[in-house]
Formats: C-alpha cells, sequence, structure tokens
C-alpha cells in the first residue's frame, strides 16, 4: 500500500513502476511462491476493491493500483498476489497499513492451530508426502568432463 500511495496517478505509477522494474528493485505484491501463473484469489479481492473504491469515491486509487498490475504484467509477465488488492481494500476500509502484516496472519491461525492439535493428538510430526515423478537416476559428469 505504500508504494501504490508513492504515486499520484496512473500515469505517474507507470512512470514509477517502469523505474523500479529498470533498477531491477522488487515490487512488493507480486509473484507468489506455490501460484506461479496466477493467484486466483487476486481476482476476488480486485473485483472488491473496485467496489469500495467506488462507493468510497477513491476510484483514482484503485486506477493507479490497476496501472501498477497491468505495467508488471506486461513487463516481467508477473501477476498480482492477493495481498496485492487486499492492501487497497484494508486501505479504504481505513485499516492502518501497519495492522496488514498481522491481519495476513490472523487468517492463518485456525489452519496453524489445527495442524498443531492434529501433529499432538497422535504425539508425531506431520511432513506432507512428496512423491518424485521426474527422470529416473541419471549418471552425473564427473567434475572433469562438465
Amino acid at each position: 500500500m505504500e508504494m501504490i500511495l508513492k504515486f499520484s496517478s496512473p500515469e505517474d505509477a507507470e512512470r514509477g513502476i517502469t523505474d523500479i522494474l529498470n533498477r531491477k528493485e522488487k515490487i512488493m505484491g507480486f509473484g507468489h511462491r506455490v501460484y506461479k501463473k496466477k493467484d486466483g484469489r487476486s481476482d476476488v479481492m480486485k473485483k472488491y476493491s473496485l467496489q469500495l473504491a467506488e462507493k468510497r469515491g477513491q476510484k483514482k486509487l484503485f486506477d493507479i493500483a490497476e496501472k501498477i498490475e497491468t505495467t508488471v504484467k506486461e513487463k516481467k509477465g508477473l501477476f498480482p498476489n492477493t495481498d496485492f488488492y487486499s492492501a487497497v481494500a484494508y486501505y479504504l476500509l481505513n485499516i492502518p497499513i501497519p495492522l496488514y502484516t498481522p491481519i495476513f496472519v490472523l487468517s492463518r491461525t485456525a489452519g496453524w492451530s489445527a495442524h498443531i492439535i492434529e501433529q499432538l493428538s497422535d504425539n508425531r510430526l506431520i511432513r506432507p508426502r512428496a512423491i518424485y515423478e521426474g527422470p529416473s537416476q541419471r549418471e552425473v559428469p564427473t567434475i572433469e568432463r562438465r
């Protein structure tokens, strides 16, 4: 949200984001560790952020965020994660920016607690199962042959 608020217009956002990308700096709210193509939750948050922006008479703020999205998508091929438009929604709901991370954590507390309770009930650590489905074992060339 702090990044979005730095820009005064969608045009200013496009110039600023382009400069940031040219300096090879990270842009918060884009890309996701798990969702490699697109975070589907982002579309839902975008829709509600737009509704809030229109209701609050702050469509310009949404337009700036949307210009950031399109610029990053065009120049880097990255899509916004759910936190990008969540930040806009939280801001429009007058939630202080320092509370965004605690809200993020609170939303996951029930799941984390369920995992802990389940692990403690059997007195054993539960690790997710990973099954490798790639090519079979291959010969690794020696350093001299590489």
